[in-house]
């Protein structure tokens, strides 16, 4: 079957078709009549159908005859468009496409696709959980202090979740003080006052009050305080208990708790503990579990909660800075996720968010010092060669930004230019007059292949880039009398995008 069918009219209508009912600034193409990328086929139908059930690529005839290198830019096209879902197969795919090795194709995709969609399922599943378990803390923090429980007030942010807290009569001085603190700063101590500091805060409110009262009545004391000791740990089951349930002696009082538990606890450290309490024949026991025990049981499981986040979270921004750093057009990237991985937990969250992803991807073509690319409006796109810096306007600075994306002709080792102020504008030239301009994708084969632009085979990543143009290899980005064109020769530096200075 794949003999019968020419190569490139079967890869001009199969990335056709992928891109198909895409928005114009996400589609590609590949050139009409291109020859495959990257030594053809080397993997099964059974290996693509497979790989494309991943990102949910319909695998049709024309699809299972692209060579393997438009076969991962297909890929990533999918895996692009469902955004954060599938970073690591992005990233992944994205790293692939920047070798012009045949096996670096072949392994993404019989294997690497594959990796890198469990990191994704993982890190989704991990977050999800971390998530239900924050709105869940919400719910435990109201039972601790005794304030009623409405949607309204679940559906707060962090923010005005703990400033509601601080406001409600049914908080003592000690949370409302806490309450305070979390407030004056980060959203990671807002969190952790819900999770955990709201709770330690009303067991000081609650010492605070049994101290005043073991003066006049030391067995009303007690009393308070193990009534206090129960319901905070009932707070963590998600439980409100009934009068009679906090009269039972210490060891039902556990059983019942394990007994009326939600079923989403199994597994956890509070279960288990609970568990390894009421199979205790020592009092002791179930009075530590209900004073301290289950707190700290619950903390256990809140750390582990946030590990298996915060270590996913790593190993896709390492993966991301190694492609970054692979491909060498996105020095930005690099050094933002570099910076990130030393700062901690939080700082790598915020470099891993779609919106910051693609902030980082915009970069700046230094011609000379001080002389960056940029277009004019005035002069229907046209670039050219002007000075731009941190003291220009914001509009120069964005004129002299550029998105960089994988070619959008589909070619190993090269790339397009978005324009950081238009959106779907892209660098080409033009085949007559070589005049490189920003222009709106129209979707075309010619289009996209005019608008790539392929780094030179013996560049190692640092200093002087060249770009050679996809149309013609001979000629490549260049200027001269400060106007850009596809010429026969041209280097730039990749330098900080001036638009985010």
């Amino acid at each position: 079957m794949r003999s019968a069918i020419r190569r490139g009219i079967v890869t001009a209508t199969a990335l056709a078709a992928v891109s198909g009912a895409v928005a114009p600034t996400a589609a590609i193409a590949a050139p009409a009549g291109k020859a495959a990328q990257a030594g053809g086929i080397g993997t099964s139908d059974q290996q693509r159908v497979a790989a494309a059930a991943v990102v949910r690529l319909d695998p049709t005839p024309d699809v299972l005859l692209l060579s393997d290198y438009d076969f991962v830019h297909a890929l990533w096209q999918k895996a692009r468009d469902a955004g954060e879902r599938l970073g690591a197969v992005r990233t992944a795919a994205e790293a692939a496409m920047a070798s012009k090795v045949d096996a670096d194709h072949v392994q993404f995709i019989t294997a690497g696709i594959h990796k890198a969609y469990d990191l994704d399922k993982q890190r989704e599943k991990d977050q999800a959980d971390a998530e239900r378990a924050a709105r869940l803390a919400r719910s435990q923090a109201l039972l601790t202090v005794g304030i009623p429980s409405t949607p309204d007030l679940l559906a707060l942010s962090d923010d005005n979740f703990v400033r509601a807290i601080a406001r409600h009569p049914a908080s003592g001085p000690e949370v409302k003080a806490a309450a305070i603190r979390a407030l004056l700063g980060d959203a990671v101590a807002q969190r952790e006052f819900i999770a955990n500091g709201i709770r330690e805060a009303h067991k000081i409110d609650v010492a605070n009050e049994i101290k005043e009262l073991e003066e006049q009545n030391r067995l009303e004391a007690e009393r308070r305080k193990e009534l206090a000791a129960r319901k905070s740990a009932a707070a963590l089951f998600r439980i409100s208990p009934a009068e009679a349930m906090l009269q039972l002696g210490d060891d039902n009082f556990i059983r019942e708790l394990l007994r009326t538990a939600p079923a989403d606890l199994a597994g956890t450290e509070l279960l288990a503990t609970a568990q390894r309490a009421a199979l205790s024949s020592n009092p002791a026991d179930w009075k530590q579990f209900i004073h301290t025990g289950a707190g700290e049981a619950y903390k256990r499981d809140d750390e582990a909660r946030r590990k298996k986040v915060a270590e996913n979270n790593r190993r896709l921004a390492l993966q991301i800075v190694a492609a970054a750093k692979k491909g060498g057009v996105n020095p930005w990237l690099v050094a933002n996720g570099e910076e990130a991985l030393g700062r901690g937990d939080e700082i790598i969250a915020d470099f891993l968010r779609e919106e910051t992803q693609h902030r980082l991807k915009r970069q700046s073509l230094w011609a000379s010092k001080g002389m960056y690319l940029r277009q004019s409006d005035a002069d229907q796109g046209e670039a050219f060669v002007a000075p731009a810096g941190y003291d220009s306007k914001q509009s120069v600075k964005e004129d002299a930004t550029w998105f960089v994306v994988p070619s959008l002709a589909g070619e190993a080792g090269c790339y397009s230019f978005e324009s950081a102020r238009k959106p779907g504008h892209y660098l080409r030239a033009d085949r007559q007059s070589f005049r490189v301009l920003s222009a709106a994708d129209d979707r075309s084969a010619e289009f996209r292949e005019s608008a790539s632009w392929c780094v030179r085979q013996n560049w190692d990543g640092r200093g002087p880039v060249s770009f050679s143009w996809a149309v013609d290899r001979e000629k490549y980005l260049g200027h001269r009398g400060g106007e850009v064109y596809a010429t026969s020769s041209g280097s730039w530096r990749i330098d900080m995008p001036h638009a985010f200075q």
